[in-house]
């Protein structure tokens, strides 16, 4: 997507496919809210930015607390006529813990390795998310790194197929691949710690990783 391509066919193209993420999230109990779009900043969002400064999502609207939990037509309504950004709480449902693209291969492959991925989220900003249970505590190693950011009580992060300045949220791994059954956070935590330490994946890891298990 091109930064300048913030039209009306782009309000078009995505206007459907972020509605039915957000009710089909929704449904599945996460707690999803809009978010700022790139043609308009809603007078509502706190630090919204107007479309030549637009770099990505934040909440649309002040009372974006009060709104979590909502039913699924509510959802619905949200996002009927409006591209919304799709966000989603953190600190209940889930939690997330957000790295630069060298650790967050690292540590993809290092989940990989073990045949058990955790849901990941990528930006465009060069930002990757891992998404787990939510954490009573998370490692010093992680909560005390300057390039590592935990989103947990009373923060948010973007879902797909939200918009930022360069691009589009994608997944890297989708919650179908756990049967939309978040990994324990410990468990990722530990990875992730592990990848931070400089761990790699060896060759033959990769290899026993790529093969599909005997039926």
């Amino acid at each position: 997507m091109l930064d300048t391509d913030w039209s009306d066919s782009w309000r078009g193209a995505f206007r459907i496919e972020l509605r039915a993420e957000a009710i089909g999230l929704a449904w599945r109990g996460w707690p999803v809210f809009p978010g700022t779009y790139p043609a308009v900043a809603d007078d509502d969002a706190p630090g919204a930015e107007p479309d030549a400064a637009w770099f990505g999502p934040v909440p649309a609207h002040a009372d974006w607390r009060e709104r979590l939990g909502a039913h699924p037509h509510q959802v619905a309504s949200w996002w009927t006529g409006t591209p919304y950004s799709l966000l989603v709480a953190t600190g209940t449902v889930l939690d997330a813990v957000e790295v630069d693209d060298e650790l967050g291969r690292r540590a993809a492959r290092l989940l990989r390795a073990t045949g058990h991925p955790a849901p990941i989220v990528a930006m465009p900003n060069g930002r990757w998310l891992f998404l787990t249970t939510a954490a009573d505590r998370v490692p010093a190693e992680l909560g005390e790194h300057r390039g590592i950011r935990v989103h947990g009580a009373d923060s948010w992060i973007p879902l797909p197929p939200t918009p930022y300045q360069h691009g589009v949220v994608h997944w890297r791994v989708k919650p179908e691949v756990w049967g939309w059954q978040l990994p324990a956070a410990h468990a990722v935590h530990e990875v992730l710690v592990r990848a931070l330490d400089g761990e790699h994946v060896s060759s033959t890891q990769q290899l026993v990783a790529a093969e599909p298990s005997a039926a």
